[in-house]
């Protein structure tokens, strides 16, 4: 089962958010609404996402602040800007606080969706380095360079589990979602146990949290 790409629509405007979550969900994506500030915050934090679609004009904490917030955590989602806000100075604004594009309202559906498709082009393109239990993991070279500056190669697998987990580091995965989505090919749970055994080895017993009677989690970040 392949991922549909995940977007967080940051939107207040009920009816708007109603519109972009079907357009949205027709067009392939999965999408999480969050329609306050803080709320944004909290899910671009705990979530993995593939493109923010963030209003400015937001109760709680404005858009902006969101995205600095976001991008001082490390957290490198492409983000497009959807405002009512939309004099150049806006725009420039916007952009050197973080967004990747910036769309004035009301917009063109189809404009819209193709510079949505046009960031998920230039995400693919980067190598993501991903906090990890004691270190940060290179998904392109498959290493663990620790703290201490040590680095530790990692088996394709190995790198795959960690990333799934390490994308989401506050939830708790299934062994069955981690059984499909990392050993496709494989239909034995106890695989999913094999691997986190091997990464606990390379990287101590701490970088996976068992939770009992549902399966793993990342561990505590250092």
């Amino acid at each position: 089962m392949v991922d549909r790409p995940r977007v967080l629509l940051v939107e207040d405007d009920a009816r708007l958010v109603a519109m972009l979550d079907q357009l949205l969900t027709t067009e392939g994506y999965d999408t999480v609404i969050a329609r306050d500030g803080q709320r944004a915050l909290h899910e671009g934090l705990t979530q993995r996402f593939d493109v923010i679609l963030l209003d400015r004009g937001l109760p709680v904490l404005e858009g902006l602040d969101v995205l600095t917030r976001l991008r001082g955590k490390g957290v490198l989602t492409p983000a497009l800007v959807l405002s009512a806000l939309g004099n150049p100075a806006d725009r420039v604004e916007g952009l050197d606080r973080g967004a990747e594009d910036y769309l004035a309202k009301p917009f063109d559906i189809d404009e819209l969706l193709a510079r949505i498709r046009a960031l998920l082009r230039r995400n693919s393109s980067i190598v993501p380095v991903i906090a990890v239990p004691g270190g940060s993991l290179d998904t392109g070279s498959r290493t663990v360079t620790m703290a201490g500056g040590e680095v530790l190669g990692l088996s394709e697998r190995e790198a795959q589990l960690l990333e799934r987990l390490a994308r989401r580091p506050q939830q708790v995965f299934e062994r069955a979602d981690l059984l499909a989505n990392v050993f496709p090919d494989a239909d034995d749970l106890g695989v999913v146990d094999t691997y986190v055994h091997y990464l606990r080895k390379k990287l101590g017993r701490g970088a996976v949290l068992t939770v009992r009677g549902i399966g793993y989690r990342l561990g505590t970040l250092s």
